[in-house]
């Protein structure tokens, strides 16, 4: 059997990055272990931690990258992966309902029967829960 994991989306690094409410549940987590994230999720850290809130990408890569040689393993997006992901999105997705972006659909796709994931997304949590994957709920971002 696989060790669970804990999932993080891309929201939780920007907490972390940015010191929103949700920094120090997340710190707590990364602390405990077992940690992974998408490296879609991951592009979705440096593209929105930049649309955002205007920080360079050589500042969001100095604070999340020792993370990845350290305490977040990251899961690569093979073809199997996209297939899931793809495929759960078209089932889950509605534009105006439940705008599910397709990094959370990554994320919800490589979470397995044994792992968690970690959010403050509202959409990605009811997909989750549907799915019978265990989640931590996530403050919501400033």
């Amino acid at each position: 059997m696989e060790k669970p994991l804990t999932l993080l989306d891309a929201n939780a690094l920007i907490a972390v990055i940015r010191g929103e409410p949700a920094m120090e549940p997340v710190l707590a987590i990364l602390r405990r272990g077992s940690v992974a994230m998408t490296t879609a999720n991951i592009a979705e850290v440096y593209d929105r931690s930049h649309r955002r809130t205007g920080l360079p990408h050589e500042r969001v890569a100095e604070v999340i990258e020792p993370l990845f040689g350290g305490p977040i393993a990251p899961i690569v997006v093979d073809v199997d992966l996209a297939r899931r992901a793809g495929e759960l999105r078209g089932r889950h997705y509605h534009r105006k309902r439940r705008s599910l972006a397709l990094a959370d659909c990554v994320l919800l796709a490589a979470a397995r029967s044994n792992n968690e994931v970690a959010t403050s997304d509202s959409d990605v949590l009811a997909v989750a829960a549907e799915l019978g994957i265990e989640t931590i709920e996530l403050p919501p971002s400033r």
